[in-house]
């Protein structure tokens, strides 16, 4: 269950993307499979791009690179009001799995058995269908929530 849990908690947000894009390890890979005089570009899809209609990644030049390193260090805002991603539906949505998740295992906790314990590991399970980003995270959710009430269902809960 702790896997499971650290798995709806550990999304990939904005904050993620420009940790890892400035990440050491990235830049010394670069360092040693790029030529030298290459110029390295960003392939994004930046959310306030996207909600203006945009439907593909635009490249984004090693000017970009220090815009990252702000939004890097914008990762305390996660979660917050303060938060200008958070309001997007698809980050509304990992907040609210999480604190489900923890109130099924609570519930969960309590009414594991032999009987139900195949239901029960099916349920703990069940983050493992969330996967993907945006569009593809949401209809994964769907499913995840399909699962999730037939589970229910079945235990009780």
């Amino acid at each position: 269950m702790a896997r499971n849990l650290y798995k709806l908690m550990a999304y990939k947000d904005e904050y993620e993307v420009a940790r890892l894009h400035l990440e050491e390890a990235a830049k010394l890979h670069l360092e040693n499979e790029v030529e030298a005089g290459m110029t390295v570009n960003y392939n994004l899809h930046p959310p306030m791009l996207r909600a203006l209609g945009l439907d593909h990644k635009v490249r984004l030049g090693p000017w970009f690179t220090p815009v990252l390193a702000q939004l890097q260090k914008g990762k305390k805002l996660q979660g917050t009001p303060a938060d200008p991603f958070g309001y997007a539906k698809v980050r509304r949505v990992e907040r609210e799995l999480i604190k489900e998740y923890k109130g099924l295992v609570e519930k969960l906790a309590g009414k594991v058995g032999a009987a139900n314990a195949d239901d029960a590991v099916a349920l703990a399970n069940l983050p493992d269908l969330v996967r993907g980003y945006e569009d593809i995270k949401l209809q994964n959710v769907d499913v995840y929530r399909g699962e999730l009430a037939r589970l229910k269902s079945d235990l009780n809960l």
